[in-house]
């Protein structure tokens, strides 16, 4: 079907062909392995002056109060406390960690970056404010001081970006290509990696998840802190079985307020408690995946 097209940007038909997985010259990891799992953490700093992004608790009389103290600080836990509940996990197994933060958050923890830089993770561009990007009165700025905020702090330019709550305009591959990153993780569709087109060079895509995510599970669908391991576990069978004959990969992604507090935190080691077993599981960050699918998968449409 033929969609009005919009001014500026494109469809997302248009930035990507249709590609049924069965049908793809299959993808080698190497020592034979089957999947890569990446680890996604996201930190982010909520303005107390403005609507919070989510909520726990209502006020007695309804509405949407400012300030929020409560729901403003249920968030701040994470970053307090719930952060180094986390940390000890990918220490304890050694998980290669991915930093997904908010240029604000960069000044506002600074002893959350520290830990980051010790242990050499990748840090990845979020918004420089926790907003929509449809929200975000100038796109390319935001985008650009982001990344200017996380080089100043680490020292390296970020090569990827996934955008608040997965927001994006119309154009927003566009202007991330343009801006230098190399991949981007907002568009859940695929279990491999996927070459975008944008008015530029092209973006890589690299999956990430809606499912396996702690804001979708707790926060919107409202399950029991154990289904976070239960479904980790079976999407992981399942992508470890689809794996055999072409590599796939899986995201993980967590918040510090929410899978770091004190009734979840067990249910994440868990996870790794039991996929760590596997000797054919890669635990990669965004950035090798990307090398990685750069140098074996097909290369974009010219």
């Amino acid at each position: 079907m033929n969609f009005p097209k919009p001014s500026v940007g494109m469809l997302p038909n248009d930035r990507l062909d249709y590609s049924a997985i069965i049908k793809r010259k299959p993808l080698k990891l190497p020592k034979g392995a089957r999947m890569v799992v990446w680890t996604i953490t996201n930190v982010e700093e909520w303005d107390p002056t403005q609507t919070m992004p989510r909520t726990v608790i209502t006020p007695p009389a309804g509405g949407a109060p400012m300030p929020d103290i409560p729901n403003w600080c249920w968030h701040e836990y994470g970053n307090r406390v719930g952060f180094w509940r986390l940390l000890q996990v990918y220490d304890d197994f050694k998980i290669p960690g991915v930093m997904n933060i908010n240029g604000v958050a960069i000044q506002a923890y600074p002893d959350i970056i520290k830990a980051c830089l010790d242990r050499k993770w990748e840090f990845v561009g979020h918004g420089f404010t926790q907003r929509n990007m449809q929200k975000v009165e100038n796109e390319r700025a935001d985008i650009r001081k982001s990344a200017e905020v996380i080089e100043q702090a680490t020292g390296q330019r970020p090569r990827g970006w996934l955008g608040p709550g997965l927001t994006e305009t119309w154009e927003t591959p566009d202007i991330l290509a343009e801006e230098g990153y190399d991949y981007v993780a907002d568009w859940v569709l695929d279990d491999q990696p996927v070459w975008m087109k944008t008015r530029g060079k092209p973006i890589l895509n690299i999956p990430y998840t809606q499912e396996c995510n702690d804001v979708a599970m707790m926060l919107i669908q409202h399950h029991k802190a154990s289904e976070f391991y239960e479904r980790a576990m079976d999407q992981f069978e399942q992508i470890y079985k689809d794996g055999k004959g072409s590599a796939r990969v899986m995201a993980i992604s967590v918040h510090p307020y929410i899978m770091g507090a004190p009734h979840r935190a067990k249910y994440f080691r868990k996870i790794f408690e039991k996929i760590r077993r596997k000797r054919d599981v890669l635990f990669w960050t965004g950035s090798q995946i990307a090398d990685w699918y750069m140098k074996v998968g097909p290369k974009p449409a010219a």
